[in-house]
């Protein structure tokens, strides 16, 4: 006889109606507004990138999706010890991304596409290693997609060339991943 847990159910409701509720008003209740700023950034960012607004939307809305999963699983306290000690690594490893994302900014001709595009992949492969017990492998692909879309060399470039076009909303990133530092959210 199968085993009824409606703490299970109950968390899988809320995952399953949080993310199909990924859009821009729903999301603002739920993040801060430094973060949604630094998410707008990054749609601008993918929608001139590839030129189409359809496949900026999709990673952002990928990217909301998987986040408020894994808040409703911290939330849920469904981490093992070993997956929080995974969640703390992770949390340095973005720790250390946003710094080095900053200084690249903040320092002309110091931007190494190689250092961000492996911290980025880093951050994927650990944040797949936490999940991987928790979340559907349509999730999983989520993860995959966005860091992908976001650690492509030629994006990355484009995006810290000092005279670009991306240069604008670099400036804005960079503003808004400085007070998330400096405020201990990442």
């Amino acid at each position: 006889m199968e085993a009824f847990n409606s703490k299970d159910l109950a968390m899988k409701a809320q995952k399953k109606i949080f993310s199909s509720m990924a859009n821009k008003s729903t999301v603002q209740r739920f993040i801060d507004d430094t973060t949604s700023e630094i998410l707008d950034e990054l749609y601008r960012v993918s929608k001139e990138y590839t030129g189409n607004k359809g496949v900026a939307q999709k990673v952002i809305k990928n990217l909301i999706k998987i986040a408020v999963k894994i808040g409703v699983l911290f939330r849920n306290n469904c981490f093992s010890e070993e997956e929080l000690k995974l969640a703390q690594e992770f949390k340095k490893k973005l720790h250390t991304g946003a710094m080095t994302a900053i200084s690249f900014y903040e320092v002309d001709f110091t931007f190494d596409k190689t250092v961000m595009s492996d911290n980025l992949t880093e951050c994927k492969d650990l944040l797949l290693k936490l999940v991987n017990s928790h979340l559907t492998s349509k999730s999983h692909d989520r993860i995959s997609h966005v860091f992908n879309h976001y650690s492509d060399p030629q994006l990355l470039t484009k995006l810290y060339d000092p005279s670009g076009p991306f240069r604008p909303h670099l400036t804005k990133i960079c503003l808004g991943l400085n007070k998330l530092v400096e405020d201990g959210t990442i």
